[in-house]
């Protein structure tokens, strides 16, 4: 695929905080690229800098290799979808979708043929008539994409627009936006902190966090192969532990040494070491290559989610076996199963499954500091 957008040292400072910090990306023709990453990342302000909303305070803008950091929106060959679709209450869904080519004064025959093509497109045909207060959500997002494709852009700019949808038609609407996608040939720039929405629709994942672009990848590279803590640990479950790396091939972590597949680090070098829950096998304790206690089991339906304490550690188990709660199990880990990956800023910050948030551990954090009052021992 052909470069169509280029963004080269972007930086983007508001209130003194600096939410973009020399971002390099590219974009290709036709791609459906997600930009991920938690609130707060800078993925919307990287797509409101392409889309023209927000110049950058440093840094280039590039739309097939031409500059365009000064272009205003309405000039730049792209159009944008947001969370709140915006949809005008007061007319149907036909001159909703027309609204641009009446502004352009386009001959009725035209708009006509036009927009009866974009409703096919989005498979709304027959709610032409049908006012937007009467429409669902999914609905009202596929007018919106529908209004935003009839001016015919080469990119269109999606911010985060599932986020108001309930489960099952986000789900719907994933297939939808990827089949939409394929048929038009257009170039899809999606933003979401939703992991699953960015696996399951994505050419290409661009995993964003404190403004910096962590690293680049298709789906199946960023799930495999995450390059620091942070991104193993917001795409999917991770176990992320402290390792060293003894020689090519050859790990030690949790006071045992393993098999691997990596190589290149230095002799004897400190790295994180992750491993997905769905890889590890449950197995009778004496045939474990670690043992630990099972403290807590949760059904999921297809399997259960299980916590393992190994000397302090917990660690997440997914398997179709169950264990109780209590039961003293062993854990089997295949060289394949475990990735290696240098240190970085985050490392330390990943970890275990005492909890499954960011808030639930510094309330235990806090909750371990003295009272006020109460004397330090």
């Amino acid at each position: 695929m052909e470069r169509f957008i280029e963004l080269r040292g972007i930086s983007k400072i508001y209130d003194g905080e600096k939410v973009l910090d020399n971002i390099d990306l590219d974009i290709h023709d036709k791609e459906f690229i997600t930009l991920l990453g938690p609130s707060g990342c800078g993925k919307t302000t990287t797509l409101r800098i392409i889309a023209g909303f927000v110049t950058p305070d440093e840094g280039n803008v590039y739309f097939n290799g031409q500059e365009v950091s000064e272009v205003p929106p309405y000039k730049r060959p792209v159009n944008t979808v947001f969370q709140r679709y915006a949809l005008f209450p007061h007319l149907n869904v036909f001159e909703n979708v027309a609204f641009a080519l009446r502004l352009r004064k386009t001959p009725k025959a035209e708009v006509e043929k036009r927009v009866r093509e974009m409703l096919e497109l989005v498979r709304l045909e027959s709610f032409a008539k049908r006012g937007i207060d009467k429409l669902s959500g999914g609905q009202q997002q596929r007018v919106a994409i529908a209004r935003a494709l009839i001016s015919r852009p080469k990119c269109l700019l999606l911010d985060e627009p599932l986020a108001a949808l309930d489960a099952k038609l986000r789900k719907d609407m994933q297939v939808e936006l990827r089949r939409i996608q394929r048929e038009t040939g257009i170039t899809f720039i999606f933003v979401t902190h939703d992991q699953e929405e960015a696996l399951s629709m994505s050419d290409t994942v661009v995993v964003m966090a404190n403004g910096r672009i962590q690293q680049i990848g298709s789906p199946i590279d960023i799930y495999n192969e995450p390059q620091n803590a942070f991104v193993a640990d917001f795409i999917g479950e991770s176990n992320i532990l402290d390792g060293v790396m003894l020689a090519d091939r050859r790990c030690r972590f949790a006071r045992t040494n393993f098999d691997c597949l990596d190589a290149g680090f230095a002799p004897n070098e400190p790295v994180d070491i992750v491993i997905r829950p769905e890889d590890v096998d449950v197995v009778p304790p004496e045939r474990g290559m670690l043992r630990g206690t099972v403290t807590a089991v949760t059904f999921k339906g297809v399997h259960y989610e299980i916590i393992v304490d190994i000397d302090g550690f917990k660690w997440m188990i997914q398997s179709t076996d169950f264990v109780a709660a209590g039961e003293n199990i062993g854990l089997y880990i295949e060289p394949d199963a475990i990735h290696v990956m240098k240190k970085s800023e985050f490392s330390g910050m990943f970890g275990d499954y005492s909890t499954f948030s960011d808030e639930m551990d510094e309330e235990n954090a806090a909750n371990e500091l003295p009272s006020d009052g109460e004397a330090e021992n």
